[in-house]
């Protein structure tokens, strides 16, 4: 019997940490930028003003680093469930000699925002959505792909319990930060809110990049054929009603020196998950903590996502969780990613969606 090609992990420093010169006000800007973008006409301002910096001076590095692929976009960032689209992360088994057929097939659909290859025999590793009014569903979008990429086994793993979700790479400290518990947040409940036409459309025109410019609303609200102070008011009421997460700043983590991500999945008794899962969501190297369905041949049931400057960093992480939450060698495993397939911002309510569907429909 043939032995299974596995991927092998990719990560290592980047020399000289990032992609271009960042200096500690660099860091510190970037720091302010993911945390949280504020709801306000002139939010640069606001920035400038609690980082005691010229206004003239962050626009500048903003778009410096947004020239230089550092920071991705500055964005809305809406949480999908509340929408009502239906998503989660899948786990497939491919052509290990030739994952890239399956990739380009995965890739297509719209609704992929993370597509992964990870040192796993289960080796494509993608999240997916589909909207509200999908004719297939998720599962009949996962049967299409099925056969279009020839996988041996798809595994589906939804969240079942959102621990932690915040992308939020620590640029000034170092490995000690990353692997120190710094924050607690309840399990989050994941459940489509109602939303009329006038959030669609205010949805429409926010989505995408903002543009680092004094009032980045202002373009949104003519748009709409609203005022500015009218548009934040929406914005909100959205966050209010959880369907608006936060607007912040989305970094190129590779080319911002976290050149190494590691999905930390853990065996976790069924009792003792929503106490587990909260101190491991507490890490502040961890963006993303999920309890997710086991199988069989997957017995973890907790995700957690560490981002380090390298893999070394992602394990000492991890090692930290490890240590916390007494859970031995046996009882864990650790995915790193070889390739990078995609990585997305999901775009609400385009036609992207349905052209896929009657394409795929039998």
């Amino acid at each position: 019997m043939a032995s299974v090609k596995t991927p092998q992990s990719k990560a290592r420093s980047r020399k000289g940490g990032s992609a271009i010169p960042l200096d500690d006000t660099d860091k510190r800007l970037m720091n302010m930028l993911q945390s949280n973008f504020p709801l306000d006409p002139e939010p640069f301002a606001l920035v400038a003003s609690e980082a005691e910096l010229e206004l003239d001076d962050v626009l500048a590095r903003t778009r410096r680093l947004l020239d230089g692929r550092i920071i991705r976009e500055i964005t809305p960032i809406f949480d999908t469930r509340a929408l009502g689209y239906e998503s989660m992360l899948v786990a497939a088994k491919v052509d290990a000699d030739n994952p890239q057929r399956a990739a380009h097939a995965v890739n297509a659909h719209p609704g992929v925002s993370h597509n992964y290859l990870r040192t796993h025999d289960f080796n494509l590793w993608f999240t997916i959505a589909t909207p509200p009014d999908s004719k297939l569903g998720l599962r009949g979008t996962l049967d299409a792909l099925m056969e279009e990429t020839g996988a041996e086994s798809m595994r589906e793993l939804p969240t079942l319990t959102l621990f932690k979700i915040n992308m939020n790479l620590e640029m000034e400290k170092g490995t000690d930060a990353l692997a120190a518990a710094v924050e607690a947040s309840p399990p989050r409940e994941l459940e489509a809110q109602p939303y009329g036409e006038d959030e669609i459309a205010l949805i429409k025109a926010l989505q995408g990049p903002m543009a680092a410019v004094e009032r980045p609303y202002d373009e949104a609200a003519a748009e709409l054929g609203i005022d500015t102070e009218e548009l934040l008011s929406r914005l909100r009421d959205l966050m209010d009603r959880k369907i608006l997460r936060r607007v912040a700043a989305i970094l190129y983590h590779r080319r911002a020196g976290f050149s190494a991500n590691g999905m930390g999945v853990w065996k976790v008794p069924e009792e003792e998950i929503m106490e587990v899962g909260g101190r491991m969501a507490s890490f502040r190297g961890v963006s993303h903590c999920y309890q997710r369905p086991t199988y069989e041949d997957w017995p973890y049931s907790v995700f957690t996502m560490a981002h380090g400057r390298s893999k070394d960093e992602c394990d000492a992480v991890l090692d930290a969780i490890a240590a916390e939450c007494g859970i031995g060698p046996d009882d864990r495993a650790t995915l790193y990613s070889s390739t990078e397939y995609k990585k997305i911002r999901l775009h609400y309510f385009t036609d992207d969606y349905s052209a896929w569907e009657a394409e795929h429909s039998s």
